[in-house]
């Protein structure tokens, strides 16, 4: 049966930002891969393993393997960075497997993102998708060897990796040519996205078959990766606000925390979001339960801290 959760105006305790504990949390990866030779560049993953004795299965059920496309405006980045491997090791804690991957950076040298320059970020978001299929393809075709159920992966991503996530579902929903790449039938498990959104060229969200269970968190007023949406004609960038009515018109299933009046500094709160992770991992996708969650969530104490807080600001130029 499925439930609807409204939690609106929590004044939460103290969030620690993630960045300032994470260098003594850090840890080094089991295992990298090259997955894709590229022109310009050769792709690898770095898969961190459960932590020995750690609990890796709720109720009978194993936990997913997590991808994680990391951030940086399509600009700058790296999957290894220390302020996301104090979060990989919350989760490999926690008896989760880690696989964090390379993708092209599409937008790097660009001083300037806005509707304008739609033709530019189209061609980086799908640059990255291409990059998360063939890395997932890499998943499923050493699935064994990497100790990874292919029926259980779930996708996540921060910022422009956000984006990347969210897109990559909706062209596998949808059968794209983007899509081709991966089995006929094959699924993601879930979704997390950490201030994403979606770009259609085609109007409104669309979905040919059901998207995967997904939790979208976003900042009210985020100024980089709109909240809300933007659209031009057929051309529209929806953000987290968008796919969740879209979603809710359609009866998918989804858990979204809106932090109101906070920005883009939500696209960091993986480490110190993980308990709303893990209830939404073991209960939407583990579980399959058709749990609907929309929470507003407001807490003075969450601060910009070295997060661009505009597009201008992130790409040195403008954005409109």
């Amino acid at each position: 049966m499925k439930t609807k959760t409204i939690l609106v105006t929590m004044l939460l305790a103290v969030i620690p930002f993630m960045a300032g504990t994470a260098r003594e949390k850090a840890i080094l990866p089991d295992g990298t891969y090259m997955f894709a030779q590229r022109d310009t560049c050769d792709l690898f993953l770095d898969v961190y393993d459960p932590a020995e004795g750690s609990e890796t299965s709720v109720g009978g059920k194993e936990k997913p393997a997590i991808i994680f496309v990391f951030g940086g405006g399509f600009i700058s980045g790296s999957r290894d960075e220390a302020y996301y491997t104090g979060w990989y090791k919350t989760l490999t804690d926690n008896g989760y497997r880690v696989i964090a991957i390379d993708y092209r950076l599409g937008l790097k040298g660009a001083t300037k993102v806005g509707v304008a320059q739609v033709n530019a970020i189209d061609k980086a978001i799908h640059l990255a998708v291409e990059d998360l299929f063939s890395a997932t393809a890499y998943i499923l075709e050493n699935a064994e060897t990497l100790g990874v159920d292919p029926a259980n992966i779930v996708i996540s991503g921060s910022s422009a990796g956000a984006i990347t996530v969210l897109q990559a579902d909706y062209e596998l929903s949808n059968r794209t040519e983007y899509a081709a790449v991966l089995p006929e039938g094959f699924e993601y498990a879930g979704v997390i996205s950490f201030s994403g959104g979606i770009l259609s060229r085609h109007g409104k969200l669309k979905y040919g078959n059901e998207p995967a269970p997904t939790m979208l968190l976003h900042g009210t007023e985020d100024k980089v990766v709109n909240y809300k949406q933007i659209t031009l004609f057929n051309i529209g960038f929806f953000g987290s606000d968008k796919i969740a009515s879209r979603f809710e018109k359609f009866g998918y299933v989804y858990n979204i925390l809106r932090y109101e009046g906070n920005g883009h500094e939500i696209a960091s709160l993986m480490g110190s979001t993980t308990d709303e992770q893990f209830e939404f991992i073991e209960t939407n996708v583990m579980q399959g339960k058709r749990r609907i969650v929309d929470m507003t969530v407001y807490d003075p104490e969450i601060k910009s801290k070295g997060v661009s807080k505009s597009r201008k600001e992130l790409y040195g130029g403008g954005g409109d």
